[in-house]
């Protein structure tokens, strides 16, 4: 079964994209991880996003990288 990810509602946070069934950021996890945190520390201080989600998420994020780099090496 998929479950969506990521969600953008006007009435959540001023439409900012949020884990899906949060109001927590996306970019939130991106923070973290850029300022050396590790994930357990993010779903610590965030008990509303799954680790499914946050796996999830960086695989994703991995594919759209390696997507765009073939095609801008093309």
């Amino acid at each position: 079964m998929t479950h969506r990810l990521i969600t953008q509602d006007e009435d959540i946070l001023g439409g900012i994209p949020v884990f899906y069934g949060t109001r927590v950021p996306v970019q939130n996890l991106i923070d973290y991880l850029m300022t050396g945190e590790t994930i357990d520390s993010f779903l610590d201080e965030f008990p509303t996003v799954t680790r499914e989600q946050v796996i999830r998420f960086l695989e994703s994020a991995g594919e759209l990288v390696v997507a765009n780099s073939h095609e801008n090496s093309n």
